[in-house]
């Protein structure tokens, strides 16, 4: 009887770790946040999510703001270190509907690399280096490298193009569109993020 006792209480024990396992990795998973800021108190934001979410978000003591500004294809020269938000071609091409351009700050803190994103329905994000940008059929066609590969980026005229530009807490206005890529949701609903990306004449990657 003891010892079916024990072996019960060490399986329940075993559960247990394996449950609380489960439920820190899920919440350990980042979140990402689009939307536009409702109210400002402090460190801490509401937001009016795209999805129409009311979301509460507090930022890190030593949270890095990073602001937004309008920039253009010429800005975008080889060697540029570039976000790519775009949907894959049947030729294996990437049809850009968005692209950031980093600051050389990031470089090494933002990893290059060609990843699934939710901004739409089988969209990709390309965090990259640029190679070559000549002038193609249907825009700009762009070849990008990062650390696993290559893709080559058809940029279509309209395209919108952002810049990241040092930012601060006086960027973080009613009104404001933001884009946190990493935020962590804490038990009571609210989330925390260490960063956050704010637009000032546009808005932020998506």
């Amino acid at each position: 009887m003891r010892k079916i006792t024990r072996h019960m209480l060490g399986v329940a024990g075993l559960a247990l770790i394996l449950t609380a396992s489960v439920v820190w990795a899920q919440e350990a998973q980042p979140v990402r946040v689009r939307g536009e800021i409702a109210k400002v108190e402090g460190n801490t934001l509401s937001i009016k999510s795209r999805d129409g979410q009311n979301l509460t978000v507090k930022l890190a003591d030593n949270a890095r703001i990073a602001a937004m500004v309008k920039a253009s294809l010429a800005d975008i020269k080889e060697g540029a270190f570039i976000g790519v938000s775009a949907m894959p071609q049947s030729d294996g091409t990437q049809k850009a509907f968005a692209i950031h351009i980093f600051m050389d700050s990031q470089r090494g803190v933002v990893a290059d690399r060609h990843t699934p994103w939710d901004s739409r329905p089988g969209s990709t994000m390309t965090n990259a280096n640029v190679a070559t940008t000549v002038a193609g059929k249907e825009g700009q066609d762009l070849l990008v490298k990062y650390k696993d590969g290559e893709k080559k980026v058809i940029v279509p005229p309209g395209t919108p193009i952002a810049r990241y530009t040092p930012g601060s807490a006086a960027d973080l206005k009613v009104g404001a569109k933001i884009f946190i890529a990493a935020a962590q949701k804490l038990p009571d609903g609210s989330l925390t993020a260490p960063n956050v990306a704010v637009g000032r004449d546009i808005d932020p990657p998506q």
